[in-house]
């Protein structure tokens, strides 16, 4: 599994040939969600609120490259890290 990025206790992951849709992972403690790369819809678990805020303003600075990541590791290819949230 990948780590993609991370910022402010926050990482970010996609895993080797998950199954669709499209998502990444966002792990903060012992919480996580998955969030979709198209429409950034969550589609499992959860975050606090700041740190949900702070995934999906993220996400969508990086949208093309979280989907470059997703369909490399789809390939079983290690995806390029993606600059963090500043």
């Amino acid at each position: 599994m990948p780590k993609l990025s991370e910022f402010f206790g926050i990482s970010i992951y996609v895993y080797y040939r998950d199954h669709a849709p499209p998502h990444f992972h966002a792990i903060s403690g012992d919480r996580e969600v998955w969030i979709g790369v198209t429409d950034l819809a969550i589609l499992r678990g959860g975050l606090g609120p700041r740190a949900t805020g702070l995934v999906l303003e993220w996400a969508s600075k990086h949208q093309d490259e979280l989907a470059d990541a997703w369909t490399r590791a789809r390939n079983h290819e290690r995806p390029d890290p993606i600059e963090p949230l500043r």
